[in-house]
């Protein structure tokens, strides 16, 4: 993932310099009348430029303040893809501080007994970038951490990892190239944490 600067919104897929992303400046009629925005400059002129402290919130290493979210989180969703850029999402949880934290650069996620497809396992021997969301039910923090991942069949902090007599065959082991605290104003426009606004048979 291309590194953020601070003159500058972090360049990402379909911005000017990626090959992937050339297309028209201009916005393209489609199907049904659909307009497809196409360019980074058309994106930027519809949504203003990000504060400059929105930008500067990007960091490559936890702070304590990250580690203690971390701590108190029990979910989080985790993001890959494979060589031909065909993505998933997959939900990972356990007990809060269910990630392990072996620096500030590096966490591991245990994995846990499931359904045994691994698609996140399978992505990941393609294409090592992978993105982690962590929730707090409950909290208003939200922490995006992104990097390069790797699969472990061992290391001696799965010892650390052990629930209910249960050693994690596999961990997913992330080194850190980006850390952001994202905004709350998505969970409050979606009652995520509200009772009130939860289906009763759920």
């Amino acid at each position: 993932m291309p590194t953020t600067t601070h003159d500058q919104p972090p360049t990402r897929s379909g911005a000017p310099g990626s090959p992937a992303g050339h297309m028209d400046d201009a916005d393209h009629t489609g199907h049904a009348g659909h307009v497809e925005l196409r360019s980074a400059e058309r994106l930027r002129e519809l949504l203003g430029q990000p504060h400059q402290l929105v930008i500067d919130k990007v960091t490559q290493r936890l702070t304590q303040d990250d580690i203690d979210l971390l701590d108190r989180s029990p979910f989080c969703l985790l993001s890959t893809s494979d060589a031909q850029g065909n993505c998933d999402v997959s939900p990972k949880g356990d007990g809060p501080g269910f990630t392990h934290v072996l620096d500030e650069t590096t966490l591991a996620l245990p994995d846990r007994p499931g359904n045994r497809r691994a698609d996140s396992f399978h992505n990941i021997l393609e294409n090592p970038h992978a993105g982690l969301l962590y929730l707090i039910p409950g909290s208003s923090d939200i922490l995006r951490i992104n990097g390069k991942a790797r699969i472990l069949t061992d290391a001696p902090f799965f010892d650390t990892m052990t629930v209910k007599g249960q050693r994690p065959a596999l961990a997913l082991l992330l080194d850190i190239e980006e850390i952001y605290r994202h905004c709350p104003a998505s969970l409050r426009r979606a009652g995520l944490w509200q009772p009130e606004t939860w289906t009763p048979s759920d």
